[in-house]
């Protein structure tokens, strides 16, 4: 099998090439960490100076070797939290021991940072995370060719899909922001967390989602839709990329041409859109002809079948008539295409390791995320584009864009970042005041029977039950907080057991009110039926009973007698006290439906799209 290139191979590469970039970019050498700033004054969205940048690219992949092309092509995950981190993850996946060597072995177009969930462990604190950043940009100022590094991460805001906790600032997730119906407060949500990753030398945001939620048992995007409306998420979407570039961040789309209408995950299966041509224009494109229209750096494809866009059964990831066909020549858009990522079971159910990403280039995909075996990957494209079953024609127009796409960042001359400022910007007081005031708009008061709520002054004793350890605490040290209020945190789980709920009903009769946490999304193929059990064992009672939706808002359906409840698409802790201060009257809940709420059976709607109950 063929390798990277040897390390005196590398040094002979680097020679050429970066005496041509160091000649277009004015600059002799990558900048120093002495000299760092964030190159906000070079800047620029995609699209602006798009001929002067893919003209300096395309000289520069003139220079590069076939192995250095190659490399570009690739977002790798590193394990540890500094450049010279030694971590048995990077010996398992890449053979050698630490972030740096994984850079020199590979010369990866970009890395992507991960938290300790996954694994690598990437982004402790904004210190860490802004010395890794620089760690890993000097490491790859030294390799091949000496190309500068996208820095990527999934952080879409919101308490589904992120990547960095406390100190960074938590914006609502996408489905809080339609709930909203507010693009400045999108805006300035994408702005912000734009400005926290920039700061940190994170200059590739995967976010926003433009998927359109149609589908209430979509077990993988639900909230982190804005919803179920195209117009709304075109406008909400466009909004949130305007943010991202405010913020000095690079924001991708994802996942084309649109995942919202499935109940199967692809990181677990491979997901089947029966959408029809037609209601992929009216109910899929939308957003992301809206996000294409605003600029948008990145298209993030999807591993979904499409029919009717591609008969063939092959997910869009690898089909040339969706990649190619519609996204590059129908919509026309010129940014980068990135698969989402190959180890998912949509990708490599279907496609081994040395498939994937061969079939992923030759449909027109642009940056292959975390590819599997990645020797195995790295030498599979490297032979398809020496036999001649890639021309090297395709090989070098991702290249360009991939180049071109740096160009613009300005990361040739600016790859490093000024690490204490990653410090004074990461969680700014400003940046959480403006969070706290998007996220009050957000809370939807869904139902209100007798008028409950706002509750009345008075002592009173809560009882705060239901899903999340963590959320039920929260919940329970905000009401504790009131004067003349206490509160009883009894915690039952995502599936709670009969006991469990027969405790909680009993711990309710001693109480004046009860709150409990519901999240059915939690409990799986389970879908929420025993928090149902819950619910009604605690309105048996008779104590009243207000339930908070902390992700989907669907959870009504299983209890639509339930006195009163709040939709908060989120249980960060910023929503969590938005949900408390609705409940005691010092919100009046501003939220309106961002999707419709279907009955149980789905034969009918129990709450209209855009209803929205207020005090």
């Amino acid at each position: 099998m063929q390798q990277p290139a040897t390390p005196s191979r590398r040094q002979a590469l680097a020679t050429g090439l970066f005496g041509v970039t160091a000649a277009l970019t004015a600059s002799a050498t990558l900048s120093s960490p002495a000299n760092a700033d964030t190159g906000a004054a070079g800047w620029s969205a995609a699209g602006s100076g798009t001929d002067r940048a893919r003209a300096r690219a395309r000289a520069l992949v003139r220079r590069m070797s076939l192995e250095d092309k190659v490399g570009q092509l690739f977002v790798v995950e590193v394990y540890g939290q500094a450049a010279d981190t030694v971590s048995a993850g990077n010996r398992t996946l890449y053979g050698v021991d630490t972030p740096a060597e994984v850079i020199a072995k590979y010369r990866p177009g970009g890395v992507i940072y991960f938290d300790a969930r996954r694994g690598p462990d990437n982004v402790r604190d904004p210190l860490q995370t802004a010395r890794l950043s620089n760690g890993l940009q000097r490491a790859a100022g030294r390799a091949g060719a000496r190309v500068p590094l996208l820095v990527s991460i999934d952080q879409e805001g919101g308490s589904v899909v992120y990547r960095l906790t406390d100190p960074a600032t938590l914006l609502p997730g996408n489905m809080a922001l339609a709930a909203g119906r507010s693009t400045a407060d999108t805006r300035r949500s994408a702005e912000i967390i734009g400005l926290e990753l920039a700061a940190m030398g994170v200059n590739q945001n995967y976010a926003p989602v433009a998927d359109v939620n149609v589908n209430p048992e979509n077990p993988v995007i639900g909230v982190r839709s804005f919803g179920s409306d195209p117009a709304l998420c075109a406008s909400l979407v466009d909004a949130s990329v305007s943010g991202y570039h405010r913020g000095r961040v690079a924001s991708a789309a994802k996942h084309f041409p649109g995942h919202g209408d499935t109940d199967t995950d692809s990181h677990t299966g491979l997901p089947r859109i029966d959408h029809t041509r037609e209601e992929l224009e009216s109910i899929d494109l939308p957003p992301f002809r809206a996000a294409i229209a605003r600029g948008v750096d990145t298209i993030m494809t999807a591993h979904i079948v499409v029919p009717a866009l591609d008969p063939s059964g092959v997910p869009a990831t690898m089909s040339r008539p969706i990649v190619t066909g519609l996204l590059r020549e129908e919509l026309g858009f010129e940014g980068l295409i990135v698969t989402d990522a190959l180890d998912m079971q949509g990708a490599s159910g279907q496609f081994p390791p040395d498939v994937a990403p061969v079939q992923a280039l030759r449909a027109g995909c642009d940056q292959l995320v975390l590819a599997p075996r990645l020797d195995t990957a790295y030498g599979a494209v490297l032979e398809a584009v020496r036999s001649g079953e890639i021309p090297v024609s395709r090989l070098d127009a991702s290249v360009e864009r991939i180049l071109a796409h740096k160009l613009r960042r300005d990361l040739f001359r600016h790859p490093y970042v000024d690490e204490q400022r990653a410090v004074r910007t990461v969680g700014a007081e400003h940046h959480r005041t403006d969070a706290q005031a998007i996220t009050d708009r957000t809370v939807t008061l869904v139902r209100n029977e007798g008028s409950l709520l706002p509750l009345s002054s008075g002592a009173r004793s809560v009882l705060v039950t239901g899903w999340g350890v963590g959320t039920t605490r929260s919940l329970a040290d905000a009401v504790a907080e009131r004067p003349g209020q206490s509160a009883t945190v009894l915690e039952t789980g995502a599936i709670p057991s009969s006991g469990r709920i027969t405790e909680a009903a009993g711990a309710a009769a001693g109480h004046g009110l009860v709150i409990v946490s519901v999240n059915a999304a939690a409990a799986g193929s389970e879908k929420g039926a025993a928090q149902a059990r819950l619910v009604q064992a605690l309105m048996d009672t008779g104590t009243p009973v207000v339930a908070v939706a902390v992700r989907n808002p669907y959870d009504i359906r299983r209890f639509p007698g339930v006195p009163a409840y709040l939709a908060t698409y989120s249980y960060g802790a910023p929503s969590l006290r938005a949900a408390v201060r609705t409940v005691y009257g010092d919100l009046s809940p501003a939220g309106r439906l961002p999707v419709a709420v279907p009955n149980l059976d789905s034969t009918g709607t129990l709450y209209p799209f855009g209803h929205g109950l207020a005090y």
